[in-house]
């Protein structure tokens, strides 16, 4: 595996100024329809582009019998759920509004892992989940007394910490040394507490098969004889099944040694795989000025709208746009908002820019509507659903003044 990561390949890849050129993986993937008249900025999700992923989702779940769930942590447009609860069972939940939100927009089986819950919130919790996955030992403790006094049928697992690393970014790391995230083998016997039914471990991000293939060995050789007593596993997150050069076969393979072993419902639960390469956000150039190098104020921002531009860090692809210095003219590209480094990085043109020209980013479904922000008092960008089918954008949702204001008091 060359890279490790999409947004890390989109980093290393010269960006020419055709979308074929852009990335191999997403030579299908380019913004379709007339974009001119939407209002920006906007996120564009494409219908068809997440039925392609949703289709080589459906494909792993037939040919291995394992359940995928939607982690909404990566992706909660529930305009699309329509469509995303023809393919998958359920969803992956890890805080209380995820978990209303998966009940009402998704149904099927819900289910829970967080590093721990509030005791103002169990009961809410208990009306919209199927699955619970407790961090720790304590908590599982504190709460299956009052699961059973609920009579609510919620099944239970423990979240494992195998020590095990393939994350590079030591922030998106469950395994990093002193991880807060699961428990580790030896705060376990050799018999599992009286009520749980499986067991669940999240240790990968933005990661493929290889990466799944290694952590699994490391978690069969530990918790072999914990595993032989339980009825479902989940493998959580960081699976990018639906990337080009993911071993889909790799992943199949190994579901079905899994699930054979240890006669286990498995699970997974990604949250980028369902949207990745499905979304764009569509910008427009506010003003052109110049400070050493030539700038391009846009009406979106870093911070505010993709904010793993900045976090991941990861540079993102931009139809028409190459590296810096690779075409005739090269911008600094950056946001409104008063952050200084508000700036999503430099990159190159075969023509100026002008004020009104629209830019168009990609990948940008999974990791930005469920992590933006008003900071600033900014808008959001509109929430806009393409149809393949009928050639037409559809304005989803419009944010306004009230947004903001209703969030603070």
């Amino acid at each position: 595996m060359l890279f490790d990561s999409v947004r890390e390949a989109n980093s290393a890849i010269l960006l020419f100024s055709f979308c074929f050129l852009i990335l191999p993986m997403a030579q299908h993937r380019c913004i379709r329809g007339d974009i001119a008249g939407l209002r920006t900025p906007c996120y564009v999700i494409d219908r068809g582009y997440l039925q392609e992923n949703l289709d080589v989702l459906g494909r792993v779940q037939n040919e291995t019998g394992c359940k995928i769930l939607l982690a909404l942590k990566g992706f909660a447009a529930w305009s699309v759920f329509d469509q995303v609860k023809q393919v998958l069972p359920g969803a992956a939940a890890s805080a209380l509004f995820e978990a209303k939100l998966a009940r009402e927009f998704i149904g099927g089986e819900v289910h829970l892992c967080a590093p721990a819950y509030r005791d103002d919130e169990f009961d809410a919790f208990l009306e919209s989940i199927d699955h619970i996955v407790f961090n720790s030992l304590n908590q599982y403790e504190h709460f299956y007394r009052w699961i059973q006094r609920s009579g609510m049928p919620v099944q239970c697992g423990l979240r494992l910490n195998p020590r095990h690393s393939e994350v590079k970014t030591a922030i998106y790391d469950p395994c990093a040394p002193g991880s807060r995230l699961g428990i580790t083998r030896d705060q376990l016997g050799d018999a599992l507490p009286a009520g749980i039914t499986g067991l669940h471990f999240h240790t990968l991000c933005e990661l493929n098969s290889d990466a799944l293939e290694r952590t699994w060995q490391a978690v069969d050789k530990q918790f072999a004889p914990l595993l032989k007593q339980v009825q479902w596993l989940n493998l959580g997150g960081g699976h990018h099944i639906t990337r080009e050069d993911y071993d889909v076969e790799r992943l199949c393979r190994l579901l079905r040694e899994i699930r054979e072993k240890y006669d286990v419902q498995v699970y997974l639960e990604p949250g980028e795989a369902i949207a990745l390469n499905t979304g764009f956000l569509v910008s427009t150039v506010l003003d052109l000025v110049n400070n050493e190098v030539d700038i391009a104020i846009l009406d979106t921002s870093a911070s505010a709208h993709m904010p793993d531009v900045l976090e991941m860090p990861y540079r993102p692809v931009i139809t028409n746009a190459a590296e810096p210095n690779v075409l005739a003219h090269t911008y600094r590209l950056a946001g409104t908002t008063c952050l200084a480094g508000d700036v999503i990085g430099d990159y190159s043109f075969a023509e100026p820019l002008q004020v009104g020209d629209q830019l168009v980013f990609h990948d940008m479904a999974h990791y930005t509507m469920v992590k933006n922000t008003m900071f600033n008092g900014i808008n959001l960008p509109d929430i806009v659903l393409y149809d393949p089918a009928a050639g037409a954008h559809t304005t989803q949702r419009r944010f306004t003044y009230l947004d903001y204001k209703d969030r603070l008091s």
